[in-house]
């Protein structure tokens, strides 16, 4: 027995999951529930969660209402139900308490096309440009950067940056050419996307307006300019639900990921929400890494604390630096 429960914690640390049956009559929310109070544990959730994580979780937000959070938290222990640079972050901000996430596996294809290795010898290419770097990166870029932004405020903090300055933005394209028009800045872009944003079919968003005449095109800026370009708004994940509170509507095509869709549902169920159709067979556009993490997993990796995430002391301050410029910048906008 003790052999097994060694092996299952090496699972854990080893791949972020196990493969393990739990008892079918366990009531994982109230098992939750009892480990955050037992552990004084807050458990943060992004909004692409499957449902069932968003119900329990503690807060519910996008990068930079998470940040927040973990910024101030007074908890022991973050469970952080998203994906890995997320937890990361809730690491560098918070050294002394313990992060974990359900599934080390994780990742996020925004953060993965920009190496760090490369993307230094990029920066010495261009001396004299500040690095400013969206959120949805490794912990070895924020590393590189100057400050870090998110959806929710890289507009402002681009624009906190005289007119004259040489910027490069890292590692969204798509976004980056959007704070680009908004701003009338010539940012020098990196080549990275999101593999959840960039596969949205205009042809098939096209047909679907046709069929939903009255249907608002909401979009998050990582789409590509096609998409954007016909959007009725566009905004951060917070954005598009707020506005979708706001708005007068009642129908609206969503353009990002479908698990914001569940809060909207929730905030508005007199409304209508339709997943914007991607460039597949799939009837949605979901975020394989967003959605490894489940209920199940999120319960052992509570119980176990495990698998945690560690970092190296030189680049946890190295990356902390960007991150507080962000929060300082944003608090002083009043996001």
């Amino acid at each position: 027995m003790i052999q097994a429960l060694d092996t299952a914690i090496q699972n854990i640390e080893q791949a972020g999951f196990l493969d393990i049956e739990l008892d079918p009559t366990l009531d994982l929310f109230a098992e939750i529930e009892k480990l955050k109070r037992e552990k004084n544990a807050v458990l943060l959730a992004h909004y692409y969660q499957e449902p069932d994580i968003q119900d329990v979780a503690d807060y519910i937000g996008d990068s930079l209402g998470l940040a927040q959070q973990a910024e101030k938290t007074n908890a022991d222990m973050i469970v952080f139900a998203g994906v890995h640079f997320m937890a990361e972050t809730a690491k560098i901000l918070n050294p002394a308490k313990k992060v974990v996430i359900p599934d080390l596996k994780a990742g996020c294809s925004l953060s993965d096309s920009c190496p760090p290795p490369l993307f230094k010898k990029f920066k010495e290419q261009h001396p004299d440009h500040v690095v400013v770097s969206y959120i949805n990166c490794s912990a070895g870029i924020k590393a590189l950067s100057d400050v870090i932004v998110t959806s929710s405020n890289a507009r402002v903090i681009v624009e906190s940056f005289p007119k004259d300055q040489p910027i490069i933005f890292a590692p969204d394209k798509n976004l980056g050419a959007y704070i680009n028009k908004v701003t009338g800045r010539n940012m020098l872009l990196w080549n990275g996307a999101c593999m959840v944003h960039e596969i949205f079919s205009l042809e098939k968003i096209t047909k679907l307006k046709v069929r939903h005449p009255e249907a608002k095109l909401i979009a998050h800026p990582e789409c590509e300019e096609p998409i954007l370009r016909i959007a009725d708004y566009i905004g951060s994940t917070t954005g598009l639900l707020k506005y979708t509170q706001a708005d007068s509507s009642q129908e609206y095509i969503v353009a990002t990921e479908t698990g914001i869709l569940h809060q909207m549902m929730k905030a508005s169920p007199e409304k209508t929400f339709i997943p914007a159709p991607p460039n597949n067979s799939c009837a949605c556009n979901d975020c394989p890494h967003m959605k490894l993490n489940t209920l199940e997993k999120l319960y052992l990796c509570m119980k176990y604390e495990l698998p945690d995430i560690t970092m190296d002391e030189e680049l946890r301050l190295a990356a902390r630096k960007p991150i507080e410029r962000m929060l300082e910048i944003s608090a002083k906008a009043g996001l």
